[in-house]
């Protein structure tokens, strides 16, 4: 039933292409989840980091080794010392709630306990970011959605298959938000352990 779309030559483009909207609004979520910061040091809360290399915002982990080797501390090896006083400057403008500390080679980003109210904060955001992409999805699912009714105005595609189809873009919109609300649910929980 959920592949009647994909195996209907009229609507096989059209079902890939909202598919693959679909996984890409599920996948910069992924990524903004993997960025949020909870009681652990991660390499990935500095993924939104962008530093001044000679002119353009370049990714930390472009241009230095991230690491993480104790469950408080990120180490920044970047590949070229020069940079150092850039990267410092990248991470406290970021306003992440870092403060790092260089001694000339590398770049040691202490990463404080969080307080149950900065814990709340970033549940609080971890739900708008969440609602922000559940409304790209919805979207998607108009944008789909009128395709499909513009077919069947075209007589391209019958009525049944229409109805077919809507159902189907719905039950895709339903999975997909469900997968997003797991996964924000695992990182709350994973934010509010102490």
């Amino acid at each position: 039933m959920t592949a009647f779309m994909a195996g209907n030559p009229a609507l096989k483009d059209l079902s890939s292409d909202i598919k693959r909207r679909m996984d890409s609004a599920v996948a910069d979520f992924q990524a903004g989840l993997a960025a949020t910061r909870t009681g652990r040091a991660s390499v990935h809360m500095l993924d939104q980091v962008k530093v001044d290399y000679y002119g353009t915002p370049t990714p930390i982990t472009q241009m230095a080794q991230v690491s993480a080797p104790e469950p408080q501390m990120i180490t920044i090896a970047p590949w070229d010392p020069t940079v150092l006083k850039e990267i410092e400057k990248a991470i406290q403008a970021a306003d992440l709630g870092f403060n790092p500390i260089s001694d000339g080679k590398i770049v040691r980003v202490p990463v404080p306990p969080m307080t149950e109210e900065r814990r709340r904060e970033v549940c609080k955001h971890l739900n708008k970011v969440l609602e922000e992409h559940r409304t790209a999805i919805r979207n998607v699912r108009r944008d789909g959605n009128d395709a499909l009714k513009k077919l069947a105005k075209d007589k391209k595609i019958s009525e049944d298959d229409e109805k077919r189809a809507l159902e189907e873009v719905q039950k895709m919109t339903d999975g997909e938000i469900r997968r997003m609300e797991e996964l924000a649910q695992k990182k709350e929980a994973e934010v509010m352990q102490v």
